[in-house]
């Protein structure tokens, strides 16, 4: 129990800087929604740059983030050793990406459909190698276990993207009309969506110098039988790693080509990732989850079996995801506001992006016992299923029913490679999740949404009450059948 119980308090500790993080980051959503309207494409102009560098990010960083925790915590290696490794191995290849796309960068401009800003892509190669270089001191926090000085950098990092692109998006604009004097020297106010890379890059240079005292104090010596076993283990990763970020962004990467009109797909791709993120609560905590969990399950392993814990971990990653689907759905006449009204005609995809979510959750949870076991590999085959699922239904379906189809077309692929996990896990490595209490839940939370949306509450102040009411029936369940109020610190000593 003393695990699950330090489990959820860096869960918490990085749900709360994940959360505040996402909330204030959300808060750039209406901003871009209002400067770059939904008929101009801006927007899927942004999420169309931004779908390649999270796959070039996944590259980049090769599996290690995974491989250190794994290396860090085997018997007989050196912590110290194993991260000073993985530090020059994801330098070496950012640096040589970076001077690589940098020597070919109008070809590659030109390949995506940007001959005529060479600098945004420019602007997000740098971004990609110094985040990918980033990731591993994050990891090496993670295992240190000091999520207060990982949550703190990358609020820093979001507070600061905040206020600079409000500064470029809002403050400049402003100024240029009543002062133009004081800014036409560096400000252009027909460069909007690159500020907002612009934003992004300087972020992440200032973000570099936090992690000084990270790259101190050890012994940069590549230790060749080390270096070639984690690249052994970590290629697989980064097979399903990079398959798995296609799951996530193959959509918004083709969606330009899909449509005899370029124009009209960057449209209907910006409305579909604006509305899209008031899902991502649900991904946030996933994320969240995910931070505590593996340098969790890893310590652990390094202890003994601990099946019955990873069981019980599953349980209560389902039962909160499905809370927070009730929660976001049933606020839905509040959240919609997070863009602008001519987004809105995309809000209908929200349930279904939210589903997907909780699939990819639950795979995640899912996917420790290929980890755990060196199989990999197996990673890498349930990505390159869901990946041919997500991509064939896409192309098959978006140009006819558009953003909606590429929904429908993540609940499948994840849907897929959930069950595919669950099935050859159980053979490899058994573990006896509580199905019938889950799935308990699963209906609760079924029916308890289907009355809010079937019950005919037209005044939205009645229909927030009514769906708080149904929210507070789930958790007076959860209280109730797994975690009762005398359980819960500070709680049970008003409890008696």
């Amino acid at each position: 129990m003393a695990g699950l119980k330090s489990l959820a308090k860096d869960t918490a500790i990085y749900g709360m800087s994940s959360i505040i993080g996402r909330f204030l980051n959300y808060l750039l959503v209406p901003l871009y929604t209002a400067v770059l309207p939904a008929a101009s494409g801006g927007y899927g102009v942004v999420s169309n740059v931004y779908a390649y560098t999270a796959l070039i990010l996944v590259f980049l960083t090769f599996g290690m983030e995974t491989g250190f925790f794994r290396f860090a915590n085997k018997a007989g290696d050196d912590p110290k050793k194993v991260y000073a490794n993985v530090l020059m191995f994801v330098g070496g290849l950012s640096l040589a990406f970076v001077v690589l796309c940098l020597t070919f960068l109008h070809p590659i401009a030109s390949f995506l459909e940007y001959p005529d800003h060479a600098d945004y892509v420019a602007m997000m190669i740098l971004v990609v190698a110094l985040d990918s270089f980033q990731c591993i001191p994050f990891a090496y926090l993670r295992y240190q276990k000091r999520p207060i000085k990982f949550a703190g950098i990358k609020l820093f990092n979001i507070v600061g993207n905040i206020l600079l692109n409000l500064f470029f998006l809002l403050l400049c604009p402003w100024l240029y009309k009543i002062q133009p004097g004081l800014i036409d020297w560096f400000y252009d106010p027909d460069y909007l969506v690159g500020y907002i890379f612009v934003a992004n890059l300087i972020m992440s240079a200032v973000q570099m110098l936090f992690f000084i005292p990270e790259l101190r104090g050890f012994s940069y010596r590549i230790d060749r039988k080390l270096l070639k076993e984690m690249i052994a283990y970590s290629f697989p990763i980064l097979i399903f790693g990079l398959v798995g970020i296609l799951n996530q962004t193959v959509d918004k990467m083709i969606y330009p080509f899909l449509f005899e009109d370029r124009q009209e797909g960057l449209v209907q791709l910006g409305i579909y990732s604006a509305t899209s993120k008031v899902a991502l609560v649900m991904a946030m905590f996933t994320q969240a989850f995910r931070y505590a969990y593996e340098p969790f399950v890893f310590g652990k392993n390094r202890e003994g079996d601990n099946r019955d814990m990873y069981a019980k971990a599953m349980k209560y990653f389902f039962i909160f995801s499905l809370l927070a689907f009730l929660v976001v759905m049933g606020y839905m006449d509040i959240l919609r506001y997070m863009v602008a009204r001519d987004y809105w005609e995309g809000l209908s995809v929200v349930a279904i992006v939210m589903l997907a979510e909780i699939f990819k959750g639950i795979y995640f949870n899912l996917s420790f016992w290929y980890k755990l076991t060196d199989e990999t590999q197996w990673g890498a085959y349930f990505s390159l299923i869901g990946c041919a699922v997500i991509l064939a239904l896409n192309v098959w379906l978006v140009p006819t029913y558009g953003y909606v189809a590429s929904a429908w077309a993540s609940v499948a692929g994840y849907g897929v490679i959930t069950l595919l996990s669950y099935f050859i896990g159980q053979k490899k490595y058994p573990v006896d999740y509580p199905l019938k209490d889950m799935a308990v839940y699963l209906l609760l939370a079924g029916v308890l949404y289907a009355l809010s949306v079937w019950i005919p509450v037209h005044n939205t102040v009645l229909h927030l009450l009514l769906n708080t009411v149904l929210i507070l029936v789930f958790i007076g369940y959860i209280l109730k059948k797994d975690l009762p109020l005398k359980s819960i610190p500070i709680l049970n000593r008003l409890v008696r």
